[in-house]
C-alpha cells in the first residue's frame, strides 16, 4: 500500500471545492515532485497543482453535478481499496444533486459505507486546535436523519458500537493509549432522573456499563450544556453526541474552518473539510482553504499512524 499518497476529489463542480482544493494543495505541496496528491474530478476543472484524473463531462445541470461528484468518490474508493492510495480526502458535495443523479445515499458517510461494505462506520468531527485552545473531537452517533427519528435510533447497541469504534480510532489513529470518552445525553439535564424522558436510564446508562466492562473508559450520560465545555477543558478526549445538530452546533462554534470530518470504520483513511459547497462564494476567489488544508494534513497523519502500526504488527 502507498503510505504517503492521497486521492482528493473536487466535490460538486458548482461549489468552492475546486478552489479550496487548488489553494490547499498549492499551499501544502509547493513545487513538490512527485506529488503525494492525485486529484479527481470532471473534464475541464484540472487545477494543475497535482496529477489529475478526469471522470467525465459536467454539463452544468444539477443531475450532472451529482453524477460527476459521485463518480469521483467511486473512483477514489476503488484506488484506496486496491492500495494505490492510502486514503481519500473529499471535497464538499450537494446532497440534492446526488438525489437528482439517482443516488439514494444521504451523504458521503453513507455512500462510503455502501461502496466498501463496511459493517459499521462513524462520523467523527475533529479539531486539534479550536478558537479557545484545546482540541475537540465529536462523534455523531446518528447522522443525517430527521430529529423525530433520533430517540428510536439511539439504542444501547448503537451507542456501544459507535463508542467502541471511536475508542479504537483514538488509539490507532491519534495515538491516545487510554481514550477518555464522554456520552452526551439526549434529553435536557440528562432527563433530571426521569423528569424529561427515560432514555438516559434505559439506554445510555446500560451502554456505559457495557463499555466499561469491555475496557472502554466511558462516562455519562452527561448533559449537552456541559459535556463539550468539559471536553474542551481537557477532561475528555472525545464526545459521542446522540444526534447531528447537538454535536455539530458545539463543534462548529469553536472550530469552524479548522475542523475535519473523519469517517471511522473504513478500510482506508477518509477525511473532508467541515464546510459545504458554499455556492454563493464559488467563483469569487474568496473561499477559505483552511479546513481543506487541515483535512489533507489529518488524512496524511492518520495514514502514517496506521501504516506504522501495521508495519509493526507484521
Amino acid at each position: 500500500m502507498s503510505a504517503n499518497r492521497l486521492a482528493v476529489t473536487l466535490g460538486d463542480p458548482r461549489g468552492i471545492g475546486p478552489e479550496v482544493v487548488s489553494k490547499a494543495v498549492s499551499s501544502l505541496f509547493p513545487r513538490r515532485a512527485p506529488s503525494p496528491i492525485l486529484l479527481i474530478g470532471p473534464d475541464g476543472l484540472d487545477p494543475e497543482v497535482a496529477p489529475y484524473e478526469s471522470i467525465g463531462r459536467f454539463d452544468g445541470s444539477e443531475a450532472s453535478a451529482g453524477t460527476v461528484s459521485a463518480l469521483a468518490i467511486e473512483r477514489a474508493v476503488a484506488l484506496a481499496c486496491e492500495g494505490s492510495v492510502s486514503g481519500i480526502v473529499t471535497g464538499p458535495i450537494h446532497k440534492p444533486a446526488l438525489r437528482a443523479a439517482g443516488y439514494a445515499d444521504p451523504g458521503h458517510t453513507e455512500m462510503l459505507q455502501r461502496l466498501t461494505g463496511a459493517e459499521h462506520v462513524g462520523m467523527l468531527m475533529a479539531a486539534e486546535q479550536t478558537r479557545i485552545g484545546g482540541p475537540l473531537r465529536v462523534l455523531l452517533a446518528t447522522t443525517h436523519v430527521a430529529l423525530r427519528r433520533v430517540p428510536d435510533l439511539v439504542s444501547r447497541r448503537l451507542l456501544v458500537v459507535q463508542t467502541t469504534l471511536l475508542c479504537k480510532s483514538l488509539r490507532a489513529d491519534w495515538g491516545i493509549e487510554e481514550p477518555r470518552i464522554a456520552l452526551c445525553a439526549l434529553n435536557p439535564h440528562a432527563s433530571d432522573m426521569g423528569l424529561f424522558g427515560d432514555e438516559e436510564a434505559v439506554t445510555f446508562t446500560p451502554a456505559v456499563h457495557e463499555l466499561r466492562e469491555a475496557g472502554v473508559d466511558a462516562k455519562g450520560p452527561i448533559p449537552a450544556d456541559t459535556v463539550f465545555s468539559r471536553a474542551l477543558g481537557g477532561e475528555f478526549d472525545a464526545v459521542v453526541a446522540p444526534y447531528h445538530d447537538v454535536g455539530m452546533a458545539a463543534f462548529k462554534t469553536v472550530s469552524f474552518g479548522r475542523g475535519v470530518n473523519v469517517t471511522l470504520g473504513l478500510p482506508f483513511v477518509r477525511t473532508s473539510p467541515d464546510h459545504g459547497t458554499a455556492f454563493d462564494l464559488a467563483g469569487t476567489g474568496r473561499a477559505d482553504p483552511s479546513s481543506m488544508e487541515e483535512a489533507i494534513r489529518v488524512a496524511a497523519s492518520i495514514a502514517r499512524n496506521r501504516f506504522d502500526t501495521l508495519a509493526t504488527q507484521a
